[in-house]
């Protein structure tokens, strides 16, 4: 019997599977803006409740926030947002930045004004808030975590006020020391999952900062995003390529290729659409449209 074979969408389309979802990949997904200009080295992205695609660079301007059709909406920076890092946007739409070697978390309310200064701006401290850090995530009870990043080996965690309530970590690759913590989770059952770089592996702890797994089989984790539920984790790895873990025990259920020389960003909407940050000779937003298979 002759097989069906659908014609791709675009000459720049490829298809790939997770081991249970098929994607349809566009690379690039965003359009350039009015004035021509596209993206330049980008760090991460994430959306918001509106699907709006906020993407960070390294180079001003920091933020380029994309429609959810591709299309450019606005471009947004501010004097601190200097070598942008790591970002989340929370339940709020509050958009929080890491800036690495400014050594700062900042945090902005949805209509892109500042609201909050975590650190202070180029002053670097040992095994304190900061030295480089990499990523942040807002936990379901508002607290703020932090993964410190290049230079110290540490999480931290923050109250909703900024009040630092606790710090974990020291350099190495035995248990819950870390080597390049580069990106932090928190799944809805407060689990705390840190993307340990450099040990090829993802250590999972309590609110408290206890060891409670890790998963390893995994090539330099870059970036961690996770389902609203929390079930499934997928994971951007430097080979370049998307793992999609199981969150009950880190089990690998499935692996995609990424494109470039590796996918640096990582988030995901509410219809099971992936997008990548990729990082190459050129850098451009991935999307990995989620297909309706038979």
């Amino acid at each position: 019997m002759a097989m069906a074979i659908e014609a791709p969408s675009s000459p720049a389309s490829f298809v790939v599977t997770d081991g249970r979802d098929h994607f349809t990949v566009e690379r690039p997904w965003q359009h350039p803006g009015p004035d021509g200009s596209d993206v330049q080295a980008i760090s991460q992205l994430a959306l918001d409740r509106h699907g709006r695609v906020f993407v960070l660079q390294r180079a001003a301007p920091a933020l380029r926030i994309y429609l959810p059709d591709g299309r450019l909406e606005r471009s947004f920076h501010h004097p601190l947002l200097t070598s942008g890092h790591g970002l989340h946007v929370d339940a709020r739409d509050r958009l929080w930045v890491t800036t690495y070697d400014a050594h700062q978390v900042l945090a902005f309310d949805a209509d892109l004004r500042p609201v909050m200064a975590l650190g202070s701006h180029n002053l670097p401290a040992w095994e304190k808030p900061f030295n480089h850090p990499t990523g942040v995530h807002i936990a379901p009870d508002g607290d703020i975590l932090v993964s410190d990043g290049y230079g110290n080996s540490r999480v931290h965690r923050f109250a909703p006020d900024g009040r630092l309530r606790r710090s974990w970590g020291s350099p190495g690759n035995g248990p819950g020391a870390f080597n390049t913590p580069h990106a932090v989770w928190v799944l809805p059952d407060g689990r705390v999952l840190c993307a340990d770089r450099d040990n090829d592996r993802i250590q999972v702890f309590d609110g408290t900062g206890t060891l409670l797994a890790m998963w390893e089989g995994l090539v330099r984790p870059m970036a961690l995003w996770a389902t609203a539920d929390g079930l499934t984790l997928y994971v951007s790895e430097q080979v370049p390529r998307l793992s999609r873990l199981d969150t009950t025990d880190g089990r690998v259920l499935g692996r995609a290729r990424a494109f470039g020389i590796y996918a640096h960003g990582l988030a995901g909407d509410t219809a099971g659409n992936l997008y990548v940050a990729e990082q190459g000779a050129t850098s451009l937003v991935a999307q990995f449209r989620k297909r309706i298979t038979p």
